[in-house]
Formats: structure tokens, C-alpha cells, sequence
């Protein structure tokens, strides 16, 4: 591992990404293993305004050569495009389409349909509501409420299992932007799979290798760039 790393600019943050092949945006069980702890402090969300890397995904995911989700333990990180054809082997046996339910293939389906689409535009055309409250009222029933399943919570948690699958990946974050041409927020998710962002033939790059094999290799990777690392915490990154 490289030691006292400290990243400052997005160019360098992109080729630690592509040097390493993963990279987790935030701290995890792998001390020194996130963008968080490799970013001074004020540069990891540009708390005085200017730029910071959560601000450089959106460059970075444009520039393909890595792909960006919630990949490890649910939250975000990057997975360069030479192990990305390993990563979504074993993931994808690890979490095979046929252990999502309905809810959640009805989402991809809808995705692959359209290729790409925008968060708020994948919920409502998946048939979720915007709202996150888990009831709603019953317009049928003054004074009652009634259970809304297909909440703006519920689609979160269901995207972000298929982004652990492997079966979707975020494209692009898009911006609300002023009157004066400024953009602000912290951008919205633009979601696509990855055969529609990197092309349909990618598992083809993974070389015959079965999905243990692919494992073994994301294991080694890791082990090799943290040398202390327990196979425990590995095992929470890379999945079991």
C-alpha cells in the first residue's frame, strides 16, 4: 500500500483509482481504503464552495474509464473498467437476479428498457411514489391511511441492492442550476447498467474465469494493497 497517501486534485484521485481498481468513498473496516481518508478533510465535499472529490464523480465516472455505485457494503465507490469484468462475476452469482423480488426486477426491467434514466424518472415509471413516508392517506377513507410499500425509501434500498449485484451502476449526476448558470445541490443520479454504459460484450472480458476465480482475484487485489487487512474485512468489501 502506498504509504501517508494524500490525494488533492480529481486527476489524482483518478489514477489512484485506476492503480489500485477499487476504491470505497467512504471509511470501511480497511483503514486507508476510502476517499475519505486519502482527501484533506476540506476537499472531500468543497465545504468553502469550490470543488471537492463529491463533486468529481460525476467527471470521473464521464471519462470511462471506471464504474461508480454503491458497490461496497451498500455504500458508494469506484471499480476501475480492468476489474470491473471480475467484480460483476462473482457479484451476480453472489446476488443472482432470481434472489430480488418482484419490486426490484420490475426496476431493472424498466431500466434496461430505457437504457438510461434519472432517479426520480426510474421511480415513477417503476411505479414508486416521490413521497418517502411509509403511509399515506385513503382517499377513500377520510381520517385513515393505508400502507405505501412502494415508497421513495423503498426504491432507494432496492436500487442499491441491484447496485450490489452489480446489475446497475450510476451513469452521470445531474444538477439543478441557477438563474446566474451555477449549479448546486448535491446532484441527482442518472442510473443505466453496466452493459449499457460499457458495452454488452464486458463479461466477455473476464476471460472464461468462473465466478470463485473472479472472487480469488478481487481477494488477492485487496490483500495486496493491504497487506494487514483481515480476511474478514476483505470478505465485507468484496462479499461472501
Amino acid at each position: 500500500m502506498d504509504e501517508d497517501i494524500t490525494v488533492e486534485t480529481q486527476e489524482g484521485l483518478e489514477a489512484l483509482i485506476q492503480r489500485w481498481g477499487f476504491l470505497p468513498f467512504f471509511k470501511n473496516p480497511i483503514r486507508g481504503f476510502s476517499v475519505e481518508e486519502i482527501v484533506p478533510t476540506d476537499l472531500l465535499f468543497g465545504e468553502h464552495g469550490d470543488d471537492g472529490a463529491w463533486q468529481w464523480k460525476g467527471p470521473i465516472i464521464g471519462h470511462w474509464q471506471c464504474a461508480y455505485g454503491k458497490f461496497f457494503a451498500r455504500k458508494a465507490g469506484f471499480v476501475s473498467l480492468d476489474w470491473l469484468p471480475d467484480f460483476i462475476n462473482w457479484r451476480r452469482r453472489l446476488f443472482p437476479l432470481r434472489r430480488y423480488c418482484a419490486d426490484a426486477r420490475r426496476i431493472l426491467d424498466v431500466l434496461v428498457a430505457n437504457e438510461s434514466m434519472l432517479s426520480k424518472e426510474l421511480k415513477k415509471a417503476s411505479g414508486f411514489t416521490l413521497s418517502r413516508r411509509r403511509v399515506l392517506a385513503d382517499l377513500a377513507n377520510p381520517g385513515k391511511t393505508v400502507g405505501n410499500r412502494r415508497n421513495g425509501t423503498a426504491f432507494d434500498s432496492l436500487v442499491a441492492d441491484l447496485q450490489m449485484g452489480a446489475h446497475v451502476c450510476i451513469a452521470d449526476f445531474e444538477y439543478q442550476v441557477s438563474r446566474s448558470g451555477e449549479r448546486y445541490g448535491w446532484g441527482v443520479a442518472r442510473y443505466c447498467t453496466p452493459e449499457a454504459m460499457y458495452g454488452a460484450d464486458i463479461l466477455q472480458a473476464v476471460g472464461g474465469r468462473t465466478p470463485l476465480q473472479s472472487r480469488q482475484l478481487l481477494f488477492g487485489q485487496i490483500k495486496n494493497l493491504f497487506p494487514d487487512a483481515t480476511a474478514m474485512a476483505i470478505d465485507k468489501m468484496i462479499g461472501q
